[in-house]
């Protein structure tokens, strides 16, 4: 199993908080994906925002969060206000 602060975007504190939702390794956090992710940090972690989802993406992707395509970052928004109602 990897750690997860060795994959793009992801420190100390996020892997901590992730680790703390029942994701302790960069597979795990591959195999949920970044929605999945984001909805368990969300419940634990009311003030994670969309720039955590788009950091986990990132992370997912190997890729600088800022570097996501224009379609992504719309489809992950679209999601993350879907869990604002």
């Amino acid at each position: 199993m990897s750690e997860l602060t060795a994959m793009m975007n992801i420190g100390k504190e996020m892997e901590r908080k992730l680790i703390s939702v029942g994701i302790g390794s960069s597979e795990e956090l591959i195999k949920a994906g970044a929605k999945d992710a984001f909805f368990r940090l969300k419940q634990k972690y009311p003030n994670v925002c969309l720039v955590h989802l788009y950091t986990l993406e990132g992370a997912i992707q190997d890729t600088e969060f800022n570097s996501l395509s224009e379609d992504k970052k719309k489809e992950l928004k679209e999601f993350s206000d879907f869990l604002k109602k």
